[in-house]
């Protein structure tokens, strides 16, 4: 029976050696992350509190049931920090993609040039400058990785300027449709950066569908890290493999078979 009790005192510990160890994992995340203590420095501190009463316990012979209630408590309070900061950080991005749009609807407003005519012209003057290259796929539009941030889909202020007149010279030309292709370097996994890819070429046809583009009139492609302009051995390569491409139909709106 003595056996037995240890044996079971024993477990008992263990069990709240584990609860201490992973609560104390967790408030290092939270308290380590500026986004963290900035959107919920309560819950950090809840968590610190509820934490610091644990390791007292323990070192002070408490109950493990009530080192193990502190440490989940001091656990749970960083769970909730975390969830916290994530909310706030998304609503920040939506308000910001919004104020973003607004922006760029009201500049398409203001546009104005003395005729559609010398407007159509001046556009597609501005398209064939940006375009890279003619090939079997018709004009094609190299966005480069500096409209993104590594890692990330979302378009920088630094794309609107070319977006706007991606918008106009569309609406100029109703009858031409576009199909979006994303890429990246080697860096990473193939799913991830395929993954990727189709999220940044989602994101230039999701911004152009709020400016008024009809989406029946946009393809969104992925390719990851296939067909390089460039080899992945350098920075300026891997820079240079990182672009969304923007394919044009022609006049009567026939578009180029895919990759």
């Amino acid at each position: 029976m003595l056996l037995g009790a240890l044996g079971l005192q024993g477990c008992a510990s263990e069990r709240s050696e584990t609860a201490l160890d992973q609560a104390i994992a967790s408030f290092q995340s939270v308290k380590d992350d500026s986004n963290v203590l900035r959107s919920a420095p309560r819950d950090v501190i809840r968590a610190g509190e509820s934490l610091a009463r644990a390791d007292r316990l323990a070192t002070y012979m408490g109950t493990g049931s009530d080192v193990r209630q502190y440490a989940y408590l001091s656990q749970r309070y960083s769970e909730i920090a975390r969830e916290h900061t994530n909310l706030v950080l998304n609503q920040e991005r939506q308000a910001k993609l919004e104020l973003e749009r607004q922006r760029l609807q009201l500049a398409l407003r203001e546009a104005k040039l003395v005729s559609v005519q010398q407007q159509g012209k001046w556009l597609e003057e501005q398209i064939v400058s940006l375009a890279t290259q003619q090939s079997d796929r018709g004009l094609v539009m190299t966005l480069g990785d500096v409209l993104f941030d590594t890692g990330h889909a979302e378009l920088k202020n630094s794309a609107s300027r070319t977006v706007l007149k991606l918008v106009q010279f569309l609406q100029l030309n109703p009858k031409r449709v576009v199909r979006i292709e994303g890429y990246t370097d080697s860096t990473g996994s193939p799913e991830d950066n395929l993954t990727l890819s189709k999220a940044r070429a989602q994101s230039v046809a999701d911004m152009l569908v709020d400016l008024g583009v009809d989406e029946k009139r946009i393809q969104v492609e992925g390719y990851g890290d296939q067909y390089p302009v460039e080899a992945n051995a350098s920075e300026r390569g891997r820079a240079q493999n990182r672009r969304v491409e923007i394919v044009f139909s022609d006049e009567k709106g026939r578009l180029g078979a895919a990759r």
